[in-house]
């Protein structure tokens, strides 16, 4: 039997790593003959045998990883507040209609599996294996999601992230260090001797011309540095790897900024010889450019008095009248349902393909412009749409500012999660019946 990896469920969630063990279900070797009311949280309880379970299983993974156990009654004490923080997130998950449907848990189940190699089959005999019913990791996993998306809705809600906040980070050391280019580079050194003469400096400068008129032919790159580059990497085929541009020699980091993906320099040089840079491939967040499209549509939904099919007849009917010449614009103010777009006869605007629907985004991307497409169906409908035109825009700064709001974000949430977890625990009513 395959055993699970111990951190098989670690990028799930922060806590589940040992959440299936950590279960409030009773495991099944245990038998407990009396219970007993551990706590009284708001109109909710927590049941002795339920901290008991915890606390056994808190024990045995601490033992399994080495750790000295503090006392048990101080132990105790943590497992329960433990215990009753959960159950104030459940509860608000309840009140609030937060769910977890059959599908997204059967996906967070598959794509463990999946993590350590397993079919949903194999997963299943393995953690029979290790103690656990499919049952009990099931409700586990969906316990720990609901929690996940208590915290998600309600801490983020505390996070504003503010546009000063976000040039601040952009002019600060460390927004420069995380938006910086990355630079994928191919490397060449025809080396220099200490102290060379002007004839050694002169035939290694005709070598390192020669390769790059070479790889301007079309040589292998890769091939060429494993036969001529007397650099580190040489035998590598001269690959650099991923490098910011801090991270690399201040020569190359000039060069790759103004180098197109694919492009070769001339030889450069420097005291231990000539080199020649080739950009491989280049990630960050500037000059990121974004095709948009400059669209009107006529939206047709079904509704009561029209069923799919009647939609699409109108649709059809639309179509063929505008065919004939009808206006585009005239018909979606009669007739469109996109009550957001009919009144200016259709217009969407310059959209990013992926912002719409799939349907619509790829008839829009593959009609030609001031062409009017064959009516089509998406979730909402049937539409007819006409391209104006095609451009392509510079999303750079809105990327980078959307990028910096995240990290800014994630900084604060850890924090925002703590103060709002003690806010929960002070305004419920708790009482501790041991």
């Amino acid at each position: 039997m395959k055993e699970i990896n111990k951190q098989w469920l670690s990028t799930l969630l922060p806590t589940i790593m040992i959440a299936l063990t950590l279960s409030g279900a009773p495991l099944r070797a245990e038998v407990v003959p009396l219970d007993r009311i551990a706590a009284i949280v708001n109109n909710d309880i927590i049941m002795e045998s339920t901290l008991l379970t915890r606390l056994k299983a808190v024990k045995l993974h601490l033992k399994e990883r080495k750790t000295a156990l503090p006392q048990e009654h101080i132990l105790k004490h943590q497992i329960l507040e433990r215990l009753i923080i959960e159950n104030l997130q459940l509860q608000i998950a309840n009140r609030t209609g937060i769910r977890v449907d059959d599908w997204a848990l059967n996906e967070a189940i598959s794509a463990i599996a999946k993590r350590n190699n397993m079919t949903n089959e194999q997963f299943q005999k393995a953690l029979e294996a290790d103690g656990l019913s499919y049952r009990e990791a099931r409700n586990e996993i969906h316990r720990e999601m609901l929690i996940s998306r208590v915290r998600q809705r309600q801490v983020r809600e505390r996070i504003q992230i503010t546009d000063r906040n976000i040039d601040n980070y952009l002019n600060s050391e460390e927004g420069t260090h995380q938006l910086a280019a990355e630079y994928h580079l191919g490397h060449i050194l025809i080396a220099l001797p200490e102290g060379p003469s002007p004839s050694e400096i002169q035939t290694a400068k005709q070598a390192a011309n020669a390769i790059v008129q070479q790889l301007k032919k079309g040589e292998d790159f890769y091939k060429v540095a494993i036969a001529h580059s007397q650099g580190q990497k040489a035998l590598e085929g001269g690959d650099l790897g991923w490098r910011k541009a801090h991270q690399l020699p201040s020569l190359f980091a000039k060069a790759a900024n103004h180098l197109q993906l694919g492009d070769i320099t001339q030889p450069i040089r420097s005291p231990s010889g000539f080199h020649i840079i080739k950009l491989l491939d280049k990630r960050g967040y500037d000059n990121l450019l974004q095709e948009q499209f400059n669209v009107r549509h006529i939206l047709i939904r079904p509704n009561e008095v029209r069923n799919d099919s009647d939609a699409k007849k109108l649709a059809t009917n639309l179509y063929k009248r505008l065919k004939n010449g009808s206006d585009f614009a005239e018909l979606a103010r009669t007739y469109s349902d996109d009550t957001g777009t009919a009144l200016s006869g259709g217009h969407l605007q310059w959209v990013n393909p992926n912002d719409m629907a799939p349907p619509f985004r790829d008839q829009m991307t593959s009609i030609s412009e001031n062409t009017i497409s064959t009516p089509f169906q998406s979730s909402f409908g049937w539409h007819i749409l006409e391209v104006f035109g095609k451009r392509k825009e510079d999303i750079s700064n809105s990327v980078q500012r959307t990028r910096i709001r995240e990290i800014l974000s994630n900084q604060k949430y850890e924090d925002e999660l703590q103060a709002w977890l003690r806010e929960l625990r002070d305004q419920a009513h708790v009482e501790i019946k041991l």
